[in-house]
């Protein structure tokens, strides 16, 4: 009898590593399931949101053709217009509409659907008075451009061109928050079509009105303010004619209520979001002034910031990806999953920027060759390219951890963290390096790229490592 149990004994030590694995094994099937349904979740949102941006900046690249075959000062004024003012405005007013990430993505998650249309006319109600309180940017075009070094002629022409950019400069207003509203309860398809849509239009107004009708750069703002308004129209459509009946049951005067509290956190996501914005900017004017070469260094960063610009459009995918996946998940009370979403947006993001970063280290002396013949341009981007790299590596974390900041509405704690990194370490350490010690334009953005974007990007991977998600929950 001994000897039996000694025996049943060792079967059941032999048997015991077969019965672990197979606890492994189904722990490992059940991870690989909860990443491939949260990875569907993401890519539902990022996806669509890819190419609506890949549409609508296409859009900019066909106005800048029709432009440019008009002539050179009418593709200089047009870009500047577009570029410095209308950009100036687009980056804080986007900033502001994505106030909706947080407000909309958690009333979804917490099954108020109707505080979504409410949240939506709200943010109407408040970005149109910031486009009031902007027009003398469009004003005052012309002089703001002279005061800033631009040529007479093209300041003047450029604006006339503000001014004709005005319809367009409203149209922000509701377009953003449509997106928002739309994106918050996953319905993004719709972004996909009407933006192919609103593309296919501005091909055709500008043929319209530029080739056949030669109304010149006049005629390039108008095809422009068009299509910006078949974009708004087209999401409206959708969403108040049956494509959201339970989060859009009508004009509300609710909206009008908690208009302060709703400016504050809009004020606050704006000045988060165009800090970054107006960082590339400066950083750009900066570049002339600590070169022989200003143009040359000019052209090669331009063609620098445009590449980041491209792997940029894969990051603010998943920027607007991650604020609603948390969002939605603290709407609903889930403190893992919205953890659990943090950590797959960052690492999926992560290993489509050191792709980037691997294609640009790879062919470091070939990137000008998509843009320019010049050898000096191509030598002097080839210096630049590990700068680049690198901004396009950390471009691909900081963006997602800023999302996760939106999805938490954590938005003005990272405002004054975009503040202090960017315009007090950044600026000052990138202004030093190019100036003091003579490195020049990889002083002034290596500077700037270490001792501002790294250090936010630090920051921000420390808060997010530290927060405990479950007091986060939206009760």
């Amino acid at each position: 009898m001994e000897e039996e149990s000694k025996k049943c004994a060792d079967n059941q030590e032999l048997n015991r590593p077969l019965l672990n694995q197979s606890q492994g094994e189904n722990t490992s099937s059940a991870f690989a399931d909860e990443l491939w349904n949260e990875s569907k979740k993401i890519w539902h949102i990022v996806g669509p949101t890819l190419i609506s941006r890949l549409a609508n900046a296409s859009m900019s690249i066909v106005t800048q053709s029709f432009a440019g075959h008009i002539g050179d000062v009418e593709l200089a004024s047009v870009s500047i217009a577009n570029n410095v003012i209308v950009g100036f405005n687009w980056g804080l007013l986007l900033g502001m509409a994505s106030a909706l990430e947080t407000l909309c993505g958690q009333a979804f998650g917490a099954k108020k659907y109707n505080m979504l249309g409410i949240y939506m006319q709200r943010s109407w109600i408040v970005l149109f008075l910031c486009c009031i309180l902007l027009l003398p940017l469009y004003a005052f075009a012309t002089p703001i451009l002279k005061l800033l070094g631009q040529p007479d002629d093209v300041a003047e022409q450029s604006g006339l061109i503000a001014l004709w950019f005005i319809p367009m400069h409203f149209s922000f207003a509701f377009q953003f928050p449509l997106q928002r509203f739309l994106q918050c309860q996953l319905k993004t398809p719709v972004l996909v079509w009407t933006s192919l849509l609103t593309l296919a239009t501005h091909v055709f107004t500008s043929w319209l009105l530029v080739s056949k009708f030669q109304l010149g750069v006049v005629g390039v703002a108008i095809a422009l303010d068009i299509s910006w308004w078949v974009l708004v129209f087209g999401l409206f459509g959708y969403a108040a004619f049956g494509g959201c009946p339970e989060t859009w049951t009508g004009f509300s005067s609710q909206a009008f209520s908690e208009l302060l509290e709703f400016l504050k956190l809009s004020v606050s996501s704006g000045v988060m979001l165009c800090l970054e914005n107006w960082y590339y900017r400066i950083l750009i004017i900066m570049t002339g002034f600590f070169e022989t070469n200003a143009k040359l260094a000019v052209d090669a960063f331009s063609i620098c910031m445009t590449i980041n610009g491209w792997e940029m459009m894969f990051a603010m995918s998943f920027f607007a990806g991650v604020g609603v996946r948390v969002a939605n998940e603290l709407g609903a009370g889930n403190g893992k999953a919205a953890k659990f979403a943090t950590k797959v947006c960052v690492v999926q993001s992560t290993i489509i920027g050191l792709f980037f970063f691997a294609v640009v280290l790879i062919f470091h002396d070939k990137l000008a060759l998509l843009f320019s013949t010049s050898n000096e341009v191509n030598d002097a981007v080839d210096k630049l390219a590990f700068l680049l790299a690198c901004s396009i590596l950390l471009n691909s974390v900081q963006p997602v951890l800023s999302g996760v900041a939106v999805g938490s509405g954590w938005q003005s704690w990272v405002a004054w963290i975009n503040i202090f990194c960017y315009y007090l370490v950044g600026l000052p350490i990138g202004a030093v390096i190019g100036w003091g010690f003579h490195w020049g334009t990889q002083g002034v953005w290596g500077g700037m790229i270490f001792g501002g974007t790294a250090i936010q990007t630090i920051i921000l991977l420390i808060i997010t490592i530290r927060t405990n998600w479950e007091d986060e929950v939206i009760i």
